[in-house]
């Protein structure tokens, strides 16, 4: 009996070593070994609450509407997951496709010039004018590099674009890749009107993801993605460009942020929570590297929680809204407040949302 169990345990050993062998044979990823914050305890600002269960949707048809921009008319745009940036007015199943930048449009605003600039993930920095319908490429690449990854962006009042390169090894294809390797490439940029050209801001994010201005501009906020937590970039003074955390430990993967208007702060789209054993592979490349090799199908699958957090001036987390559930809109990638408003997008979900702010 016992020679038997012995024989059974070595087939098995042999199997595991050359699955594992297989797998690690298929990864393309190279994983770094760090140490996550703390897991925060879910109180106060962090505890569950099904408040944003009360939401209106539509639009289902269109896929990935990531980052909402509303215009002073109403109406919302959005990048979509196939290329094309619509203007949709609220309710309504009909958008209106202003362009196809046959990439990736994720974030769009409205620069002072009249221009819409659009963070294209493939394509890059650029810009779209209205009045003759013509394209202009503002950055494809910084320091003879071309840009793998461009991700959100934000226009100071005289112009200044300031955006986010998530990653300089890996597409937007390969987001979860990029996690699971946490190698910290990710960068803040600033396109200068009066020069027209790209200037670094600060690097060093594992997946630098949304930003945004405060009141008065003296600083950013940058979501970092890959590592729990926000940072501050003050523009102005002694430690300008000088990154400074925001809030660490947070309880779920940050993704874009926008400045609040009817409270002050900034509102932060969290997408799917931490999960305790994914932490506990961070020191361990080796296995992640074999968790890289796995088929998509077989990858951890992020949870259904819509989840939207106030984060004060001084990076306090003050109230959530949150949804826990399949129905829910979610993962939640941006929320822009107008008029009373959270207008929601999503890089996976279809069609629009919003949820009345109590």
């Amino acid at each position: 009996m016992k020679t038997t169990v012995r024989k059974i345990a070595a087939v098995l050993l042999i199997a595991l070593v050359v699955l594992g062998g297989v797998l690690f044979l298929n990864s393309s990823i190279e994983p770094l070994a760090w140490t996550p914050p703390p897991m925060p305890e879910r109180t106060g600002a962090y505890a569950d609450d099904d408040k944003m269960k009360p939401i209106e949707w539509w639009a289902k048809d269109l896929i990935g509407p990531e980052a909402i921009t509303v215009l002073p008319d109403g109406a919302l745009l959005a990048g979509l997951k196939d290329g094309r940036v619509v203007k949709l007015k609220v309710g309504s199943d009909a958008p209106e496709v202003l362009v196809d930048t046959k990439g990736r449009p994720l974030a769009i605003e409205q620069h002072p010039d009249g221009r819409l600039i659009i963070c294209d993930a493939h394509k890059g920095l650029l810009a779209w004018n209205p009045a003759d319908g013509t394209m202009e490429t503002l950055a494809s690449g910084f320091g003879g590099v071309p840009f793998r990854f461009v991700d959100d962006l934000v226009i100071a009042k005289d112009g200044t674009i300031f955006f986010t390169d998530a990653s300089a090894r890996n597409s937007i294809e390969r987001f979860t890749e990029d996690l699971l390797e946490h190698h910290t490439t990710g960068r803040v940029l600033k396109w200068v009107p009066a020069t027209k050209e790209v200037a670094l801001v600060a690097d060093g994010f594992s997946f630098s993801n949304g930003v945004a201005l405060s009141e008065d501009e003296s600083f950013l906020v940058v979501a970092e993605t890959g590592g729990y937590r926000l940072w501050k970039i003050p523009l102005t003074g002694s430690n300008a460009g000088k990154k400074e955390v925001f809030l660490d430990s947070l309880p779920a993967f940050p993704d874009n942020v926008r400045r609040a208007i009817s409270r002050k702060g900034f509102w932060v789209a969290l997408g799917s929570p931490r999960k305790p054993e994914v932490d506990a592979l961070a020191g361990y490349p080796f296995i992640r590297r074999l968790v890289g090799g796995l088929p998509r199908p077989l990858m951890p699958k992020a949870a259904r929680h819509a989840w939207v957090m106030l984060v004060d001036e001084s990076g306090k987390p003050v109230e959530s809204f949150q949804h826990d559930g399949a129905d829910s809109y979610s993962p939640i990638a941006c929320a822009t407040e107008s008029d009373g408003w959270l207008y929601l997008g999503s890089f996976a979900r279809e069609g629009v949302a919003r949820f009345k702010l109590p």
